[in-house]
């Protein structure tokens, strides 16, 4: 049974930064891929950015990149994100998720999810 919980989020104004991290346990956590999606209200869930298991494959939504960075800690079972200038759309509800099987990034292959945490970006 995969556990994912997320920390960190809150109010920032915009330009401002923040960093969430996801605990996971359950698994082997270097043996997937991790990733972070979001969810606005009124919005389909979007895949933000994603990281293989040793950290070699990288992805970003491109209206993140430059701005956000995805780290895994294998040691400590943890994955961050590490968000910068942020901006009002940035907003919204940010999941962790780990890969149901294997190294694949792509969106589907990310079958387990944490609870999320509130990112609300003040203009």
């Amino acid at each position: 049974q995969v556990h994912l919980e997320e920390s960190g989020g809150g109010s920032v104004p915009a330009g401002g930064s923040t960093r969430l991290s996801c605990s996971a346990s359950g698994r082997t956590f270097s043996n997937y891929a991790m990733g972070w999606f979001r969810q606005a209200p009124g919005k389909d869930r979007e895949f933000v950015a994603g990281i293989s298991w040793s950290g070699a494959i990288i992805y970003y939504l491109d209206s993140v990149k430059g701005r956000f960075t995805i780290v895994r800690d294998n040691a400590k079972n943890t994955v961050y994100l590490q968000m910068h200038d942020l901006k009002p759309e940035d907003t919204a509800l940010y999941f962790c998720a780990q890969a149901k099987s294997g190294n694949s990034l792509a969106p589907t292959n990310f079958a387990s999810w944490g609870q999320g945490t509130q990112v609300t970006v003040s203009s």
